[in-house]
């Protein structure tokens, strides 16, 4: 997940950092307070990681619960009209409207 690989590379960056400071003979009360200030974003990183994975499950299902509507039956497209939109048919029977606009030479829906 990108938000996931840009934590750790938050956690790396602040790790780097440490090693800089380290070699820079700095008093070692800052030293402490510095390792501390590491644990305490690598603590904050896996709380974030944990947060991220129970509300995104990987399962494909939305937020919601409501399982995905599978394969595609059918799409119509609406246009010169003050709705102009896409409408997907699922096969399972429903349907999800998508409206459209012109945004300069691209045609948008979504």
């Amino acid at each position: 997940m990108a938000r996931i690989s840009s934590l750790q590379a938050l956690a790396a960056g602040a790790g780097a950092a440490l090693l800089l400071a380290s070699c820079q003979r700095q008093p070692s009360a800052e030293l402490q307070q510095m390792q501390q200030r590491q644990e305490q974003v690598e603590v904050k990183i896996q709380q974030l990681e944990q947060k991220l994975n129970a509300v995104a499950p990987g399962n494909g299902a939305d937020p919601a619960g409501k399982p995905p509507a599978g394969a595609i039956k059918s799409l119509t497209y609406r246009s010169g009209t003050a709705d102009d939109r896409l409408r997907i048919y699922w096969a399972d029977g429903s349907t999800t409207n998508l409206p459209c606009k012109q945004e300069q030479a691209t045609l948008v829906c979504g």
